[in-house]
């Protein structure tokens, strides 16, 4: 069974901050993540959405150096 899109966007966010934690992060596995969140936006319950938003707000706090 294929993960939602919720689902999904939680699981991108883990991979790049993992990724930023082992220095293997780019901005290609940032903008993945950020267009997970944003395609889980449309179908999500008001409750995903705030959860959403703060995967944003993490996402968001992590600089590529």
């Amino acid at each position: 069974m294929q993960k939602n899109l919720f689902q999904q966007a939680k699981d991108a966010v883990t991979q790049f901050t993992s990724n930023i934690t082992g220095g293997n992060a780019s901005e290609q596995d940032k903008q993945a993540a950020h267009n997970a969140i944003q395609a889980a936006m449309n179908d999500a319950t008001p409750e995903e959405k705030q959860q959403l938003q703060q995967l944003q707000q993490q996402l968001e706090q992590h600089q590529l150096s």
